[in-house]
């Protein structure tokens, strides 16, 4: 059985606000697993059963286009989101294996993990943003989260990990403006 602390966030500075040298916003957070995490925490992450704390990371990149329709140029614009994410998400998730914590991403675009084996359940990262984060979500083609300031040109990501919220800010904080992204 797996051990959810009950505390979300450090009190330090969370989400950690970000602008990218484009001038667009990304904005990153720490949480406590969803329900839906917590009940399906070992067929998202088959590896991962002896977890005592989980935290996810929810990472939200401003879109240059609302991402409600599908076009080629916003196919083109998630995947140019989606492979930013990757290079910092392995980045982070490297650094806090270093340090001797399970650490793991999910590829937005298949749900499943990158680094640990992929289990029977995909995750989703637009419902668990919409969970823990409780931002609205529009389903057509696919579910489309809706930022406050951004609307729909944002795009989700998750990163999990069993580090402390407080190194998880330290090493996403220093990582960061190795991709561009400064606080603001």
């Amino acid at each position: 059985m797996v051990n959810y602390s009950s505390v979300c966030s450090s009190e330090q500075g969370f989400p950690i606000n970000l602008v990218g040298k484009t001038g667009l916003a990304v904005q990153i957070s720490v949480h406590n697993p969803s329900q839906y995490i917590c009940a399906n925490c070992e067929q998202i992450l088959p590896d991962w059963k002896q977890q005592q704390f989980l935290w996810v990371v929810v990472i939200l990149q401003q879109s240059k286009f609302p991402l409600v329709e599908i076009t080629g140029e916003i196919e083109r614009e998630k995947e140019r989101l989606r492979e930013k994410f990757m290079r910092f998400g392995c980045d982070v998730a490297f650094n806090l294996r270093d340090r001797g914590y399970l650490t793991d991403l999910i590829d937005p675009r298949t749900g499943y993990p990158l680094l640990s084996h992929p289990g029977q359940v995909p995750h989703d990262d637009t419902a668990v943003a919409k969970a823990l984060l409780n931002y609205p979500v529009i389903k057509n083609q696919c579910c489309v989260l809706v930022h406050p300031q951004w609307g729909t040109a944002v795009y989700p990501s998750v990163l999990l990990s069993e580090a402390p919220p407080e190194i998880i800010e330290s090493v996403t904080k220093a990582i960061a403006p190795l991709h561009g992204w400064t606080e603001n």
